[in-house]
């Protein structure tokens, strides 16, 4: 201190402005980082909890619609004809006989054709005998519809006969046209009619599966053979199962899964409808066609599917848009070559990538949220995942997006601030030397004039302990203080008392716009929320109280209201009578305004029932709640009122209306924004003479636990 005493003024106010400025540039710059961040944080969560909720109902409604199409044709006359004509057929094959050479081109076909794509992908080298069919049904519509097929792989279903002149390929020819349609125009991948004892007796695709027995066969254990055996063992009709993701050996160990139904002609059981669901559906709903930059997911984001097994069950994007690129991530967070090969095999990371972060066991477990978690490739990424409501299926949906362009508008702020602060603070020394120069060669005349002020112009003391020219300038400065003391306080308080008026009846931001001299204050202020409400039965209360009475717990609740509107960050408009109005987002914009509402309507009716409670009362509470574009505005002249008008207020006016008692009656685009927080129900059109019909919902509970702090919302 003693040196700073010994210094120039000169030196000390470059010093202080030096100071002063990078304190303040840093203050702000950490004040915004964090706010912006904050901020960035709960719109990115926002953005990919609703793109996660918009994925979560494509995919649940596109296994509803499996549900419902299996039951369907499970009943439809024509797949009961076929089925029972299939198996009429198949068996009268058992009859024929099947030549050597056509054992022989079966053998071949395995060897050539299937072994080879099962080896790449299976443990060990796989013996053509375990595969073969072994039956004559089995051999002789293997050879004539797999292997006899002038088709290329893929595209056996194109034949509809062979020309072999049986009976089962008349019934194929007449039947098959029918179900290759069905299978193409809904996105199967196959279709299959199992008879009773488990043979599939008809497929689409005629691969290696066809005619096989999935109960003693060689895919006995696949999960296509745990769906028939759940359909066989069903009591009636309408079951449907279906089994996750497995390998399927058939389709070259590539990921299948099932949806498998009893078929019943009257009581009897006379087989099975099974469908192979395709892969690429799910990955166009989960990738959006492959359009993440347009969904809003940027550079990094993605939304993605994880089973049971912690395995993927969508493919990754990370592995469509540069293969080499993830698998040399992979190695990088050492996920085993086998693996990685697969990968590449398949082209897919489904039932290959393993995602076992915090993220997918909590929605496993049934949760849903959001957090900031490192994912499946080690990288920090914001997440947002929810469990999905799919019978039979345990998978996790999730949405996320890298932390690094989450943030990226964050960091180029920081760096451009710490540039520009750089440059500030180099030009605000050149400023201060100057200034300073100036500053101080007239000192000395200051302190003559100071002298001649004890008239009182002035009302600041100044205290200096330092030998400059500024200490001189102090005592003559003080001289002339004591004489002004005792006015400047009366005045001081006079202006305390008059601001603390003003701020009771305005907000500070129209306090200050009045204080400066605007006298036509008008605004139009979007993204607002509205909340009237009216205290039921207060009137006829009222009636049997004295006046004193009536006014006293009037106030005592109109003033816990307003204690509320400070907590949840609303503005008190008015009061008339016991109704009471009150917006949130007027004079502070608020992104959760609409919530910060409903918050205060669930405190106002809790408050009211405390109040009942504690006065021996009956009294209820009917609140109105809508959001959107309002006008704002002093009126009057004399008596200044501030108000708002528009749309917004009527129709959150007529929702207090008819809101039934004790309820709270919101609009709907409240619903909308906040029915994944609360629980809202339908309440109907609400009609009145020479106005449009209102829908509106009412709220019954929070789907949430809410618990709401003082401190969220300051």
């Amino acid at each position: 201190m003693q040196i700073l005493n010994q210094l120039s003024i000169k030196t000390k106010l470059i010093v202080m402005l030096l100071v002063i400025s990078l304190c303040t540039m840093l203050a702000s710059t950490f004040t915004c980082s964090t706010a912006g961040r904050s901020l960035l944080t709960e719109r990115v969560f926002n953005q990919l909890t609703s793109l996660r909720s918009a994925k979560t109902y494509q995919i649940e409604d596109y296994f509803e619609n499996l549900y419902i199409h299996s039951q369907t044709l499970s009943e439809d006359l024509t797949v009961l004809g076929a089925m029972q004509e299939f198996q009429t057929t198949y068996r009268e094959l058992e009859k024929s006989t099947v030549p050597a050479d056509f054992d022989k081109k079966i053998d071949t076909y395995y060897q050539t054709q299937f072994l080879p794509k099962l080896a790449r992908t299976s443990e060990g080298s796989p013996v053509v005998a375990s595969y073969t069919p072994k039956t004559v049904p089995a051999r002789y519509l293997q050879y004539y519809y797999t292997v006899a097929n002038p088709n290329p792989v893929g595209k056996k279903l194109l034949l509809d006969d062979p020309g072999d002149r049986s009976d089962y390929s008349r019934v194929h020819a007449r039947y098959h046209p029918i179900f290759r349609n069905i299978v193409q125009k809904y996105g199967y991948y196959d279709m299959f009619l199992i008879e009773p004892a488990g043979t599939v007796v008809y497929t689409v695709f005629k691969e290696t599966d066809f005619t096989t027995n999935f109960t003693n066969g060689p895919y006995k254990e696949s999960n296509l053979a745990e769906a028939i055996a759940a359909a066989r063992q069903a009591n009636g009709k309408g079951y449907v199962k279906i089994v996750d993701f497995k390998p399927y050996s058939p389709s070259g160990s590539a990921p299948a899964a099932f949806i498998a139904t009893p078929i019943f002609n009257n009581s009897q059981f006379i087989g099975i409808l099974a469908f192979q669901l395709p892969v690429d559906k799910i990955n166009n709903v989960m990738t959006g066609n492959k359009q993440w930059k347009q969904n809003g997911l940027g550079n990094s984001g993605e939304t993605y599917l994880v089973g049971s097994d912690y395995l993927m069950r969508s493919a990754s994007r990370f592995q469509i848009e540069d293969p080499k690129g993830h698998a040399k991530t992979l190695r990088s967070i050492g996920t085993d070559e086998k693996t990685i090969n697969k990968i590449k095999e398949f082209n897919t990371t489904i039932l290959l990538q393993q995602v076992q972060t915090k993220a997918v066991k909590e929605a496993l477990f049934g949760k849903q949220g959001t957090q900031v978690i490192d994912d499946y490739r080690n990288i920090p990424v914001l997440s947002s995942y929810a469990p999905l409501d799919i019978e039979g299926l345990r998978w996790a949906i999730l949405a996320e997006i890298d932390v690094s362009e989450a943030y990226a508008p964050i960091h180029s702020f920081e760096k451009t601030v710490l540039i520009g602060a750089t440059l500030i603070i180099a030009l605000i020394t050149l400023v201060a030397m100057w200034l300073t120069a100036i500053f101080v060669k007239p000192i000395n005349t200051l302190i003559k004039s100071a002298r001649k002020v004890g008239a009182g112009e002035f009302d600041a003391v100044v205290k200096s302990g330092s030998q400059d020219e500024f200490g001189e300038l102090a005592k003559s400065f003080n001289q002339t203080i004591d004489s002004l003391r005792a006015e400047t306080q009366l005045i001081d308080r006079q202006n305390r008392s008059n601001e603390a008026l003003v701020l009771s009846i305005f907000s500070p931001a129209i306090a200050k716009r009045l204080k400066d001299g605007e006298r036509e204050i008008a605004d139009q202020i979007s993204n607002v929320s509205v909340l009237f409400s009216d205290l039921h039965r207060f009137t006829r209360l009222s009636q049997t109280m004295s006046a004193q009475e009536v006014v006293a717990l009037l106030n005592e609740l109109v003033t816990n209201f307003d204690e509320m509107t400070d907590k949840y960050g609303l503005e008190k408009i008015k009061t008339i009578g016991d109704g009471y109005m009150a917006v949130c987002g007027l004079s502070v914009p608020r992104l959760d305004h609409d919530k910060r509402t409903v918050d205060f309507a669930l405190e106002m009716q809790a408050f009211v029932r405390r109040f009942n409670y504690e006065k021996g009362l009956h009294l209820d509470v009917e609140i109105g709640i809508n959001s959107g574009d309002v006008v704002a505005g002093v009126i009057g002249k004399n008596k200044l009122l501030y108000d708002v008008w528009g749309d917004t207020v009527n129709i959150a006016n007529r929702l207090k209306s008819a809101c039934p008692v004790g309820g709270i009656l919101v609009s709907q685009n409240i619903c909308d924004r906040l029915r994944d927080i609360y629980d809202f129900e339908f309440f109907g059109e609400i009609q009145e003479p020479g106005k449009e019909k209102l829908v509106g919902w009412q709220l019954k509970s929070s789907q949430l636990q809410v618990s709401v702090q003082e401190e969220e919302y300051e």
